[in-house]
């Protein structure tokens, strides 16, 4: 088939011709052909600087890109830690078996659809989680596959070739109008990416259609990530005198109700529209609200107050009551006085000896001391300096660098700003993950209002400082967030680490003295700049001040983006804000650090938030996922999901990481299969300790962590397994599904049984044929009378 190559032109003169657009280049290819067609590959190649070797190397390199043609729709399934708990290898499944998938296969047979696993959607409160399209959908089973992707495919044949775009960008593209008359109230809606997945993209745009069509005077607003995923859809209606009432769950059809209990239209014309609305409503039988009433929540008492109590907000200040693009609104709420003082007001040094004060520690992983990082790039001689925002997310199980990006895009903007002008450096990048095209679009979106301001580009606020920030977008490689590998991929080059020494704050980007901080690292300075580092540390610890962002998922009530100071306890956060785990279910483990952490158990849950007392533990704070596990998770199972996830993204760079990790993954899976022997234990343990002693960077020197914590807290479950026995009932190679006598033959299991495995025989007992089944739990679950079982599996 041929291509047609004018837009591989027009890329070029547009992206730029030098080795370091090799990236860009072949993502806007893909976005365009939706894979790299050959001969787009070789036009580049002519018309560019860029060799085919370079264009191998990085296009099989990175995860994103793709070599063959994919289907009209791509279904990517998320495999972050709080889906895997929650079961997204029964759901991946599901969708490979609805699609009628060959073995190795990724399209079906009509080119329809096309399934890819992503390592992290950063929606985990709604886990599990996958993405047609643009459309996300959370909190899916093995039993509801089916029913979405129809659903899905009956909105398209309606829509027709219209994209469902408005979940990711409706609310990006309502612009509130500026009335002269006064408003009497204000309606708040929560348009952060777990918001937006659960429906709160049509809520915001229904309530502008009844704000218009009832007449009141009031100004309708979005809002970023208010922390509490677990409530979304949010709403929050302010009224006149100043009072507020919020509403959790809300749908479009209680969106009327929610405005009229509220506000009263304004003027006679809408009043009188207003009454006859509801007296036709009423003639006809269909009083407006009889079936969707709603009642706002308290936010002084009970779950909300529960869940905001323990929290101190300062990366994560003003949530849920500024809207994430308005600068004005930024500005009325203190935005960009820190970067107007360091302008004008503090030299480096003063800026720097404030950030050192202040005792901010990098957010992103070890918790490097920020101030020194700073002082050795300011002090660092040369005739070039770049920034770097780290918002390569990576760790499957963790959001907060996405919740802040969308919600607080001119905070993190200034205090990069910041940063920049602290160390001497006059141009840098936020990179930032693909997979995260809300944070993207919105952090594109703030950079061009700063220019338009005055904030960024030459003479920043009427000074002579001249800064150029913009975007560079990972492609897929959980690599790229360690600094040097980061630095590859900037370049144009695959995300390999190197040595250290030299650091990044001597030779970084381009060999140029640069300095990298993650995006809650960078959230924080502005704080720090308008109240001073001492009080910055008076939060927290004597090793570990201020506050911690933290991703709160997995098996928990209350899941959601939290910030706690520095010092609160594992247990505070599990059970006083997270609500515990849910009733009959016994809280296990929590998994903090993702795949470079490890798994604290829950007889250590009064550890305090510490960067050492995590470490002590066998834990690590990284950049703050934090997976609530209960009895029904395998701790083996977390083991090999994580070292699973490592050892794919190893970059392959050195031995030990690249074939240490695979030797150990190997093991691992013979104990979930119940074919491994009991020096594998020992022989897992040492290999642990070879591969961090002798990987190049810090994914592999951590690689070992969930291993070596489950083995250390959680031995009697590797020594059962070795036993044929799985004690949660999660490793499939170990158990097998049974149906007892309480069986009443309804047939449900049988009928909802994708593989036939369960013959149908109504009005009596039902019994699973082993050979065929899957284990895909759907059976135990569509059972009414708990009959169905999950047992040893018997040895043949």
């Amino acid at each position: 088939m041929s291509v047609d190559l004018s837009f591989v032109d027009q890329c070029v003169a547009e992206i730029g011709d030098r080795p370091e657009a090799v990236i860009p280049l072949l993502q806007a290819i893909q976005s365009h052909y939706r894979y790299l067609p050959q001969a787009a590959l070789q036009r580049v190649c002519e018309l560019t600087e860029i060799t085919p070797a370079a264009i191998q190397g990085v296009s099989t390199f990175y995860t994103r890109f793709r070599h063959r043609p994919m289907g009209r729709h791509h279904i990517q399934v998320c495999r972050g830690t709080a889906c895997h708990v929650k079961g997204a290898g029964l759901v991946e499944e599901a969708i490979a078996l609805h699609l009628g998938l060959a073995a190795g296969e990724d399209t079906d047979p009509k080119q329809q659809f096309t399934i890819e696993p992503v390592a992290c959607l950063g929606c985990c409160t709604l886990a599990p989680v996958v993405q047609i399209d643009e459309d996300t959908y959370g909190r899916l089973s093995a039993l509801t596959v089916t029913p979405t992707i129809r659903e899905f495919e009956r909105r398209v044949r309606l829509q027709k070739s219209a994209k469902q775009s408005s979940n990711n960008n409706s609310a990006d593209t309502v612009t509130r109008a500026k009335e002269v008359i006064e408003k009497t109230g204000e309606i708040r809606v929560g348009l952060g990416s777990c918001c937006v997945a659960q429906g709160s993209g049509e809520v915001f745009k229904r309530v502008h259609e009844v704000v218009a069509a009832i007449g009141c005077n009031v100004e309708v607003k979005r809002v970023g990530c208010v922390g509490m995923c677990h409530q979304t859809p949010l709403l929050e209606a302010i009224r006149h005198d100043g009072s507020s009432r919020l509403y959790c769950h809300v749908q479009a059809e209680q969106v009327e109700e929610i405005v009229r209990q509220n506000f009263k239209p304004v003027g006679f014309a809408s009043r009188l529209r207003s009454s006859w609305t509801h007296w036709v409503a009423e003639l006809y039988g269909s009083e407006i609200g009889r079936d969707t009433a709603i009642e706002p929540v308290s936010a002084t008492t009970g779950p909300v107050s529960e869940f905001l109590g323990p929290q101190k907000r300062i990366a994560t200040q003003a949530s849920g009551d500024i809207d994430p693009l308005d600068i004005a609104e930024y500005q009325r709420h203190g935005g960009f006085v820190a970067l107007q003082r360091c302008l004008h007001e503090l030299s480096s040094d003063e800026v720097i000896a404030e950030i050192q004060q202040s005792g901010l520690r990098g957010r992103g992983g070890a918790g490097f001391p920020s101030g020194i990082k700073w002082a050795k790039v300011c002090s660092a001689l040369a005739d070039r300096k770049y920034v770097i925002c780290n918002g390569d997310e990576g760790d499957p199980g963790a959001f907060m660098d996405r919740m802040l990006l969308e919600s607080f895009p001119y905070r993190v903007i200034e205090g990069m700003a910041i940063a920049a002008i602290a160390v001497g450096a006059h141009q840098g990048y936020f990179y930032i993950r693909a997979e995260y095209p809300l944070a993207v679009q919105r952090i594109r979106l703030a950079l061009a209002q700063c220019h338009a301001k005055g904030m960024l580009g030459d003479a920043m606020m009427g000074s002579d400082y001249a800064l150029e920030l913009s975007i560079k977008e990972g492609a897929g490689a959980f690599i790229c967030g360690e600094e040097t590998a980061l630095i590859h991929s900037i370049e144009g080059g695959r995300g390999t680490p190197r040595i250290r020494p030299p650091f990044p704050a001597e030779s970084g980007l381009w060999e140029k003295p640069t300095l990298i901080n993650n995006v809650e690292t960078l959230s924080l300075v502005p704080w720090i700049l308008r109240h001073g580092g001492s009080e910055f540390a008076k939060l927290g610890t004597a090793t570990s001040k201020g506050t911690k962002v933290f991703a709160l998922a997995g098996k928990i009530r209350r899941g959601g983006l939290i910030e706690v100071p520095m010092g609160v306890t594992i247990r505070q956060i599990v059970d006083e804000i997270g609500g515990g785990v849910a009733d009959g279910r016994r809280f296990k483990a929590v998994q903090i650090g993702g795949p470079s952490g490890g798994c604290v158990p829950a007889v250590l849950a009064d550890t305090p938030v510490d960067y050492e007392a995590l470490r002590s533990v066998g834990a690590i704070m990284g950049s703050g996922g934090m997976v609530v596990l209960d009895d029904t998770d395998c701790m083996v199972d977390i083991a090999r999901y994580f070292l699973r996830f490592t050892q794919d993204q190893s970059c392959g760079k050195c031995t030990y990481c690249r074939i240490g990790t695979k030797r150990m993954l190997e093991i691992l899976d013979r104990i979930c299969e119940g074919t491994a022997k009991k020096g594998d234990l020992n022989a897992l343990e040492e290999l642990c300790h070879s591969v961090s002693a002798g990987s190049l960077c810090g994914l592999g020197k951590t690689a070992p962590n969930p291993v070596l914590s489950t083995l250390q807290y959680f031995r009697d479950e590797y020594e059962a397994h070795l036993n044929g026995h799985c004690p949660a009932g999660r490793c499939k190679g170990l158990i097998e599904y049974h149906i007892n006598d309480a069986c009443i033959g309804c047939t449900l299991c049988a009928q909802h049984c994708p593989v036939d495995a369960i013959p149908m025989v109504p009005y009596a007992k039902h019994v699973v044929d082993i050979d065929k089944c899957t284990t895909c739990d759907t059976c135990r679950v569509v059972c009414p009378e708990n009959a169905v079982q999950i047992v040893k599996r018997s040895k043949k």
